[in-house]
């Protein structure tokens, strides 16, 4: 399929307002040609609302889009002719899977021996040509979103803008479909922008990931990257840093940091200045190691432990009474005494005085 090849996408401090609301504040961003953006944050960050304004279904209150060397922020949607794939599937459902997916070459006055070339090259990337005359009401959920993501492709866009497409699908599906949506990315080489709140599906779609926060642009970065070092705690909560410890600083020799309360010495690395004697340490569940020595040692009681396949979910208590979660490959019962290792690679500190953004789940634990 013929997909043309825009170079730049560029938001220049875009923002939106509702009343004294700015569910979009100042973001800018550039996308290159043939990237897949994925802008991630909870419910209410404002990645919709900056997809809508890209989409042109929402008005800019300030600042500017361009496409290359045009200013399309003042364009209507249909002037713009991105893809849009949506939550709810949108489709038809008096037209057969066929019409659905020509609907926007007949609407953009594409001859009908090219329309037939195209639908039957869209349906076969999705996978859906045995299913050519079905109706949506005879799909499945999975099979009803290929059909959209099918029209979108179609009318070879230079932009395809995805807005938590596969929310709606149980997790086997989204499974299945998030592969489908990388494949469809790799082999028709499109520019992709992708809204959605699931930490998983953006980083294994994803060349970058934008975090948003209240409108705000938090980081930018490689799916890798913004997993292994997030600039601020919002960040890092977000992204899975489920432990986290307000502690006092008791050394500090460089990025490395020694942070010490009731239960608890940590030996971390810093991510930010610090501006007072406490900071905040940030510790992934899967980063402590059951039993064995790290460079910091942690004593917990087990609490509650989950089952979750190949490993074990653990809620543990160290001897202030704070809780922190740890995983572990073997079984371990309520009450069991063990020890927790971490490298201080994986103790990431934070100032407690920027960018909050969460409180602590062990609030007051160390205090």
């Amino acid at each position: 399929m013929r997909v043309p090849r825009m170079q730049q996408l560029r938001l220049e401090g875009i923002t939106r307002r509702f009343g004294d609301v700015r569910a979009v504040d100042g973001i800018d961003l550039t996308i290159e040609g043939g990237e897949f953006i994925a802008l991630l944050g909870p419910s209410g960050c404002g990645k919709s609302t900056a997809l809508n304004c890209v989409a042109g279904l929402l008005p800019l209150s300030e600042g500017e889009i361009w496409l290359d060397d045009e200013r399309i922020d003042g364009l209507p949607p249909e002037r713009r002719g991105f893809g849009m794939v949506f939550q709810s599937y949108a489709l038809f459902p008096h037209l057969s899977v066929r019409r659905n997916v020509a609907f926007g070459l007949a609407m953009r006055g594409v001859g009908k021996s090219e329309q037939r070339e195209r639908i039957d090259e869209a349906l076969r990337l999705v996978r859906l040509t045995k299913h050519a005359d079905r109706f949506p009401a005879q799909l499945s959920g999975g099979e009803q979103q290929r059909v959209a993501i099918a029209r979108a492709v179609v009318v070879e866009p230079p932009l395809v803008l995805m807005d938590e497409p596969l929310s709606n699908l149980d997790a086997k599906l989204r499974i299945d479909l998030r592969t489908e949506v990388r494949r469809l990315h790799q082999e028709l080489g499109l520019t992709t922008v992708y809204v959605t709140h699931d930490q998983e599906e953006a980083l294994s779609l994803a060349d970058r990931v934008v975090v948003l926060r209240e409108g705000r642009v938090q980081e930018v970065g490689t799916p890798e990257e913004v997993y292994l070092h997030p600039v601020n705690r919002y960040v890092a909560d977000f992204m899975g840093y489920r432990n986290m410890f307000e502690l006092d600083v008791e050394r500090v020799e460089g990025e490395d940091l020694v942070l010490a309360g009731p239960g608890l010495r940590l030996h971390g690395r810093s991510r930010q200045k610090l501006t007072n004697g406490r900071a905040l340490a940030a510790i992934r569940p899967d980063d402590f190691i059951v039993g064995e020595q790290g460079d910091s040692t942690v004593e917990v009681t087990v609490e509650v432990v989950e089952y979750r396949g190949r490993d074990f979910a653990v809620e543990a208590a160290i001897s202030s009474g704070a809780r922190l979660h740890f995983v572990s490959e073997h079984p371990l019962s309520p009450g069991e005494h063990t020890v927790l290792g971490v490298a201080r690679e994986r103790v990431l500190i934070f100032d407690t005085d920027a960018d909050a953004g969460t409180e602590s789940n062990n609030d007051g634990a160390a205090a």
